[in-house]
């Protein structure tokens, strides 16, 4: 044998036991679940729904100051329905319910707020970004845009002007969100409070309602 050759001796590789085998393999499968899921909620809180939405000149934008008790400014990742509320407060106004909502800021008493109130004469104020949530439909709060309508009486009924004023609102809201009147709420139908007072007591009148809320829907689809 020529003395310029070594035969190299045999070493065995080592092989990773397999408890270890199982415990990285575990890691790596924690990791990539941790980044998918972190890019999932980064992609959501860059895609809300309601950031491109253009809002008509008919409703007076007046949005609430940023605060824990009624515009948290959490974001609205998805829009599954439109619920409709009652104020519960005979004869006030959307400017008066509106800024009850701004003063829980300072008074803490609550948390409320909505993202549309309707008034008394029809007209529409928005409080809160359709891209962020409200706090007024419980659990559907996460997923659903909340509209608060004044009514002038005890019955909790809508004058004229106001009923089609929440339905020309919520036909809007169904066309920009995709919705139809299926998805269109009580709150009554969310938590069983009776609210709008009025539209849960009267099954005929809520049905009045989302027909003319039907109707008016193509003159946004269009």
């Amino acid at each position: 044998m020529s003395p310029a050759y070594r035969e190299r001796p045999y070493r065995p590789r080592r092989r990773l036991k397999k408890g270890w085998k199982i415990f990285l393999g575990t890691l790596g499968l924690l990791v990539l679940i941790t980044a998918v899921y972190t890019g999932v909620l980064i992609y959501r809180q860059l895609h809300v729904p309601g950031d491109v939405v253009e809002i008509p000149d008919w409703i007076e934008v007046r949005l609430l100051p940023r605060n824990d008790y009624s515009r948290p400014g959490d974001a609205l990742t998805e829009v599954n329905g439109v619920v409709i509320h009652y104020v519960g407060n005979p004869g006030t106004s959307a400017a008066a319910n509106r800024s009850y909502f701004a003063n829980l800021a300072r008074t803490h008493e609550t948390y409320a707020s909505s993202h549309f109130l309707v008034g008394l004469e029809g007209e529409i104020i928005q409080c809160v970004p359709l891209s962020e949530i409200s706090y007024c439909s419980n659990s559907r709060n996460r997923d659903t845009i909340a509209i608060e309508v004044c009514h002038p009486d005890d019955t909790g009924e809508f004058s004229p002007e106001t009923l089609e004023s929440v339905e020309r609102l919520t036909a809007w809201l169904c066309a920009q969100f995709d919705l139809d009147t299926s998805q269109v709420i009580r709150h009554y139908d969310v938590s069983g409070k009776i609210c709008p007072k009025y539209y849960v007591e009267h099954e005929d009148a809520w049905a009045d309602l989302l027909a003319g809320v039907e109707a008016a829907i193509p003159a946004f689809t269009q």
